[in-house]
This record gives structure tokens, C-alpha cells and sequence, in this order.
């Protein structure tokens, strides 16, 4: 469950390490956000020579969140960290890697969620 100013740790090697969230898309009333989802966020730690840099406004998509998520089968599925990868605006990854595992449900979503589910070294 991610809501605005909510801090949340890259898992790409864009060149950002941390983010804020400062909207969530999907309309104006949305209060939080879950795995898979859209948000736009500024860039607030970064390492020298990335692609993204500081104070840079990206788009990115949650791939892993401290809350729980139910699943069908009645298991859950939480994680330690929130993580976001960072896409372009055409829904594809700016990294060329991602780092740790993804949930399983980015396969459902749409927006290049997939190609990240293929760089991912682990889907949980």
C-alpha cells in the first residue's frame, strides 16, 4: 500500500537509488496503490553518470511492497523493502537490469509490466 510522499527504493540500475511518490495514476480521489500500479515520482538520492539524475521527475511501476498482498489461493505474498522500476513513457524499463524479486502479479497488468517480469532475476 503505497500513498503519496511515500519513499521507495529503486530496483533498477537507472541510476536513481531512492524516490518519492508524488502521484498515483488513475484519478484524483485515488488515495493508494499497490503492486503494479503507475506513479510519477522525483528522483531524491542518485549516483553520478546514471541515466536518471536528482530532482528528475520519472514514472515508475511498484514491483514490491512491505504490505501484504492476497492471493486466489488464499496464501499472501509481502516483501521487506518497497521497490518501483523506473519506465519511460512508453511503459518500457530505463534500466537494462532489475534487482531482487517481483511479485507474480505483474503479469496480469499491463504497461510493460511483463518485460519487467522477464529482467527480473526471481518472481515470487
Amino acid at each position: 500500500m503505497i500513498q503519496r510522499e511515500t519513499n521507495l527504493v529503486v530496483a533498477d540500475n537507472s541510476g536513481a537509488r531512492s524516490v518519492r511518490v508524488f502521484n498515483i495514476k488513475g484519478g484524483s480521489f485515488r488515495k493508494s496503490c499497490s503492486i503494479g500500479d503507475i506513479v510519477t515520482c522525483a528522483v531524491k538520492e542518485a549516483i553520478p553518470n546514471g541515466r536518471v539524475h536528482k530532482s528528475d521527475i520519472v514514472k515508475g511501476i511498484i514491483v514490491r511492497t512491505k504490505h501484504a498482498i492476497n492471493r486466489p489461493d488464499g496464501s499472501q505474498i509481502a516483501f521487506d523493502d518497497n521497490a518501483v522500476v523506473i519506465v519511460d513513457n512508453d511503459g518500457n524499463p530505463v534500466g537494462t537490469r532489475v534487482f531482487g524479486p517481483v511479485a507474480r502479479e505483474l503479469r496480469e497488468k499491463g504497461d510493460g509490466a511483463m518485460k519487467i517480469v522477464s529482467l527480473a532475476p526471481e518472481v515470487l
